[in-house]
């Protein structure tokens, strides 16, 4: 559609939208109108306007006083569910004449985070300001994420970074840092580094030579440690011709995940591309390093997962690394070495049996291992485990520690944790989707990713190498010849004949929908999946299979916060054998949102995609401005009031903090999609790489956002305003 003309009543993308009322027009909060990103007071005629004097406050005291008349549940965070009067005066705190009082739970725990972090930096005042608690909550949070939570996030494996990098808060364990053998001088670096400062207690050891299996992975889950990665060599200043190894950075979600996740990364990378590029150039490396040394991009870099990948995005990250770099001198050779490294992961081992199913041609999540997974307690699985409890009168810690053991034999477990650890490469850990099936499935995720995967390859192969890709041997995968040569037309075959099955085997023309293949049964699976939309996100789905997608299955999983990752259907009813998963029914997550919005997108369903990021941003601002800043890795849908209180299984990472959140979970969806409401109408398309369908945002849109008007009065509205 032409910028000109104007979409169905709501489009987030119609430039010459009528007025929508003061509550849309103009942002309004306790009476004041703000300007947009206002962070800073407003200043009349070269002076700052007395009511927006900031003033010097008592840090200790005017925290203490704001936790016990506001905090009144003494969770140490100012919420919605406070029954404080929400008003304090700050003047109070202050030797300084000009005061101004806070009002409502907003600005209130704006102030609570102030102060926490103005204690954290030992300060016994702060200045503070009004503009500064009235902040638009959109530009806030992009504020935090892109100057302080990216940042806390980073992480370097080397001697300054292997204190924060190395703890597990899955594991009690020692602090432990295990070698590839084709790394020497790593051995070596770490191993004087353990000299050098004994009070780390760091223990540096070798992986074994050749092949892993799962037998040693076994044997070490008692001694946990993370994976080295990628390091560079750099000159010490004020030293010539001396060098010192350093780790590359990279980001890891938070909160007790400290390790670098294979598609999380991937995800919050998006939104680092403008801030820090240099972080997400070094996940590309570091992936490369995984594929090399390990064999895979694993599921994080500890130990206890080496026989585990995740979904296979390298090809995707290091091309949109490469638009941003590409003027750069080196832009093409780190392009070329993400290239023939996905290609030796996708031979060895996305398409080769086991994992590849010989008869479609598709691919399954098929790790290797042995017993429970060591980072999951065992109460996690007491489903699993009651039974055995029972059988052998055991208590469920005792089943687990026998079962892991080999004290006890049971080939059913067997089979159930082979399916687990199949969920948890899948990244969707855990699903009633894929649980008890995932190692038999030909999942439409996978096989979309490898699709994408395929045609990424083709893609640089022809456009920036001259339709020659020449295999340097120590990326060759097993049967290559060193310095093979290839073309993309191989690889636009490969494409072609995935589809082909894709249609074949996952496609049903009644429903309308993809589903999962069962190897094994050789029949369809039954269970509606959000991953039906990722055919339109890699270009799979025909025309008329995505407008059947569009018409029969978005429904489904459509809710006022976004899209829930299954449909409450094939969800079944929640009990105590049938207990809630994190990534089934009434639960959303990021990734599923960012590809179904790029699919929708690419196929032209541009008004249902400003519908859905307008849900889930509105469901993501309204959780940050009621509940003390809140961002957390999968939300409730279903609940825009509570979206964050979601219970199951290991909980929701990005809760566990009091008075200020210091870092966020998968927050790249989050800052990408502001970045571009801060856009104006006529610079909307330069917004950047990731606009996700948000090209022609109109101010009164950021408004309507910034004032918590919830998807549907902003449809109605818009819908009265035109008749």
């Amino acid at each position: 559609m032409m910028a000109t003309e104007r979409g169905p009543a709501g489009s987030l993308r119609a430039r010459n939208t009528p007025s929508y009322g003061k509550w849309i027009s103009n942002l309004h909060i306790n009476g004041r109108t703000h300007a947009k990103n206002r962070a800073t007071p407003v200043v009349i005629n070269g002076k700052i306007d007395p009511a927006e004097e900031p003033i010097s406050v008592n840090v200790n005291e005017a925290m203490k006083d704001l936790l016990h008349y506001e905090d009144t549940d003494k969770d140490g965070l100012i919420t919605i569910d406070d029954q404080g009067p929400k008003n304090f005066a700050l003047g109070q705190y202050s030797n300084l004449k000009s005061s101004f009082d806070v009002h409502g739970v907003y600005q209130l725990s704006c102030l609570l985070q102030e102060l926490f972090l103005a204690q954290q930096r030992g300060l016994a005042t702060v200045t503070i300001g009004r503009s500064q608690l009235e902040e638009n909550p959109m530009h806030r949070l992009t504020r935090l994420i892109k100057t302080s939570w990216w940042d806390n996030l980073t992480r370097r494996i080397d001697a300054e970074g292997v204190e924060v990098a190395a703890p597990d808060p899955k594991m009690k364990s020692s602090l432990r840092i295990y070698i590839p053998p084709g790394v020497p001088e790593q051995f070596d670096y770490y191993t004087s580094v353990a000299k050098e400062r004994p009070e780390m207690h760091l223990d540096v050891q070798w992986l074994p030579q050749g092949e892993i299996t799962a037998d040693f992975i076994k044997s070490v889950n008692h001694e946990p440690g993370i994976l080295a990665l990628e390091m560079e060599r750099i000159q010490l200043e004020g030293q010539p011709g001396t060098k010192q190894l350093k780790g590359l950075p990279f980001i890891v979600p938070g909160d007790q995940f400290n390790e670098l996740y294979n598609w999380d990364a991937c995800f919050c990378a998006l939104g680092m591309l403008d801030t820090h590029l240099h972080v997400v150039k070094g996940i590309v490396k570091n992936f490369v390093f995984e594929i090399k040394h390990y064999g895979k991009i694993l599921n994080a870099n500890r130990s206890y997962y080496l026989g585990r990948g995740q979904p296979p995005l390298l090809t995707w990250l290091a091309l949109k690394v490469f638009e941003e770099t590409k003027h750069e001198p080196n832009a093409l050779e780190i392009l070329k070495l993400a290239i023939v490294a996905a290609r030796k992961e996708y031979h060895e081992w996305w398409t080769s049996v086991p994992r590849l199913d010989e008869e479609t041609g598709l691919s399954r999540y098929r790790p290797i291992g042995k017993g429970s997974p060591p980072e999951c307690r065992p109460e996690s699985f007491g489903h699993i485990f009651m039974p055995y409890v029972e059988k052998y009168g055991m208590t469920l810690e005792e089943v687990s520690t026998a079962y892991n053991s080999g004290k006890i034999k049971e080939p059913d477990l067997d089979v159930f944790f082979d399916h687990d650890r199949a969920v948890r490469e899948s990244g969707h850990d855990t699903s009633n989707r894929v649980e008890s099936l995932a190692a038999d499935l030909a999942t439409v995720d996978l096989n979309c990713l490898l699709y994408q995967m395929e045609n990424d390859i083709a893609l640089v192969i022809q456009t920036y190498l001259g339709d020659t890709l020449t295999v340097p041997t120590e990326f060759c995968a097993r049967g290559d010849e060193p310095n093979s040569i290839e073309s993309s037309e191989i690889w636009h075959d490969r494409a072609r004949k995935r589809k082909a099955s894709m249609d074949r085997y996952c496609w049903n023309e009644q429903q309308g929908l993809y589903f999962d293949y069962n190897t094994i049964t050789k029949q369809q699976s039954t269970f509606e999946s959000v991953t039906c939309l990722w055919p339109l996100w890699c270009g799979l789905a025909s025309d008329h299979q995505a407008a059947r997608i569009v018409k029969d299955g978005l429904p489904k999983f459509e809710c006022a916060g976004g899209l829930a990752s299954t449909s409450e259907k094939t969800r079944g009813t929640v009990s105590a054998i049938n207990p809630q998963k994190q990534w089934d029914y009434p639960h959303g997550w990021a990734p599923h949102q960012v590809l179904a919005w790029d699919g929708l997108q690419r196929y032209g369903y541009h008004d249902e995609v400003s519908r859905l990021i307008y849900r889930w941003l509105h469901m993501m601002t309204e959780c940050f401005r009621n509940w003390n800043g809140t961002v957390c890795e999968k939300y409730d849908v279903t609940n825009t009031e509570r979206p964050h209180e979601v219970d199951a299984e290991y909980g929701n990472q990005g809760r566990r903090f009091k008075y200020c959140p210091q870092e966020g979970y998968v927050t790249a969806i989050y800052q990408d999609l502001s970045q571009t409401l801060e856009t104006d109408e006529d610079d909307a398309g330069l917004a950047g790489p990731y606009i996700y369908g948000l090209t022609f945002l109109t101010d009164k849109t950021k408004n309507a956002l910034a004032q918590g008007v919830c998807y549907d009065d902003f449809a109605k509205a818009s819908f009265e305003s035109s008749h």
